[in-house]
């Protein structure tokens, strides 16, 4: 895709990286000073709830190329952020037309309608509409209990351990952490088993049991696991009998309100407890790229927020997520695997080295002031700066939580500073109105089992 501007930072390893944030500013620009005509995306979930997205394409054939390619990449950004199974579309009928071929099972992204399908369990949809019969939008949001009232039980299932916690009226009485293997079993009752083996360690130290809230990776609609990488190896047969209504199961069994969520959106959630504020982003740089968002009125949302899988890069030669097939995604610039990408560039040897060990290393040569690793986490800091300019466009936040194994030690200082600096100078307006938090700075290693714990609403009279 042509390049119609040019970053004033340069990633001192990778130097045609090409932000996707100042390019949708640069082409907005030229519309804004062209004859232009208005469009409206809209993304629709099974729930009725609908995310409506607003803006304008260039009215001129020369830019149908470009025209389409900004639409393409503004709708696979939605897609991932917000999450649903049919595509919206008024404003322009060929851009719609290309937009069907493109998000079709044997179009170009067949990978995101199939995941998206399999999510929502509906078949995938892009629809062109009419301005005037384009729904008004419908959002929507879950409130937490943020007094924690009542006898509680959180767990949080990582994917090599799992944590779980007594909560008395906000007070977390016990906590336990149990080592276990739930990516390697292909039988769903280890997890169950596992998951109920800790909910009856927690409750042993309560006087009954009245919500059970939990965090786990994955995508969860209704508290049915859609996808998890917690279950990467039981069969896709078996997963539909057996896992997807697992936790349906577990609360049938304990009687009482229960409530799971995406890792990324109890960390937001943490984040917002710590931070006493709403309009949080969570940005967790892993072994993937995790996020979450707590809204302005302290509320989780129904959005799936999956920005590993969303264009941050619109350079032609963006890296290629390997198992989505697109090019540019935040997992290759804000995770381990952007750590490690960079470090081929640099001739940093990780030979026969484990990821977690490999990342170890990196960041053990910054602490030796190796100008190598440096430029490593200079660039990611850069990508953030750009990255955060870019997530201002689709979500209200007022802080953005940066953590994860990526930025332990000097890194996430690094990583937060450069971004700052991007940010003051590219994003002004952005700048002054938000406040990035590194884990060091703002959290007092509050539990994300305990945390998990609020979700589920109590009524007074349930008590």
């Amino acid at each position: 895709m042509k390049r119609i501007c040019e970053p004033k930072f340069i990633p001192p390893v990778e130097g045609e990286f090409l932000p996707a944030s100042i390019w949708i500013r640069e082409y907005l620009k030229i519309a804004k000073n062209s004859k232009r005509v208005p469009l409206k995306i809209g993304i629709l979930r099974t729930d009725g709830s609908l995310s409506v997205y607003e803006t304008e394409i260039v009215d001129a054939s020369e830019f149908e190329e470009i025209n389409l390619f900004f639409v393409e990449r503004i709708v696979k950004f939605l897609l991932w952020q917000r999450g649903g199974y049919k595509i919206l579309l008024a404003g322009s009928k060929k851009i719609g037309e290309s937009l069907k071929k493109i998000y079709s099972p044997k179009g170009e992204r067949a990978f995101d309608i199939n995941l998206m399908s399999k999510v929502y369990e509906r078949n995938f949809e892009v629809e062109i509409l009419e301005m005037d019969d384009f729904p008004e939008p419908k959002e929507i949001s879950f409130p937490v209990d943020k007094d924690f009232k009542g006898y509680r039980i959180g767990f949080d299932l990582g994917a090599s351990d799992r944590k779980v916690s007594a909560v008395s009226n906000g007070k977390p009485v016990y906590t336990e952490e149990v080592p276990w293997e739930p990516q390697r079993r292909n039988d769903p009752s280890y997890h169950f088993h596992q998951i109920m083996a800790g909910l009856h360690s927690a409750a042993s130290h309560l006087p009954r049991v009245d919500a059970i809230g939990g965090s786990s990776a994955g995508i969860y609609i209704n508290n049915r696991v859609m996808v998890s990488s917690l279950f990467r190896s039981v069969p896709e047969e078996i997963f539909e009998r057996k896992v997807k209504d697992i936790f349906l199961e577990i609360q049938r069994i304990w009687g009482v309100p229960l409530k799971v969520m995406n890792d990324g959106e109890v960390t937001a959630l943490a984040g917002s407890f710590i931070i006493n504020s709403g309009k949080v982003l969570g940005i967790a740089m892993g072994s993937s790229q995790a996020g979450g968002y707590v809204n302005g009125n302290g509320n989780l949302t129904n959005w799936l927020n999956e920005l590993a899988f969303a264009p941050v890069d619109f350079n032609p030669n963006a890296p290629v997520d390997e198992w989505s097939g697109d090019k540019g995604c935040g997992v290759s610039y804000f995770s381990q695997q952007a750590v490690f990408r960079l470090a081929k560039f640099l001739s940093i040897d990780m030979e026969d080295e484990s990821p977690v060990e490999r990342l170890k290393k990196i960041q053990a040569l910054l602490e030796k002031r190796d100008e190598r690793a440096r430029k490593i986490f200079d660039s990611i800091g850069i990508y953030l700066g750009y990255g955060i300019g870019l997530y201002s466009n689709f979500y209200d936040f007022s802080h953005i939580l940066v953590l994860g194994r990526v930025t332990s030690g000097k890194a996430g200082s690094l990583i937060v500073e450069k971004a700052r600096e991007v940010l003051e100078t590219e994003f002004p307006e952005v700048y002054k109105k938000i406040e990035i938090h590194l884990p060091e700075e703002t959290e007092r290693r509050l539990g994300q089992s305990i945390v998990a714990a609020s979700l589920p609403i109590l009524k007074d009279n349930s008590l």
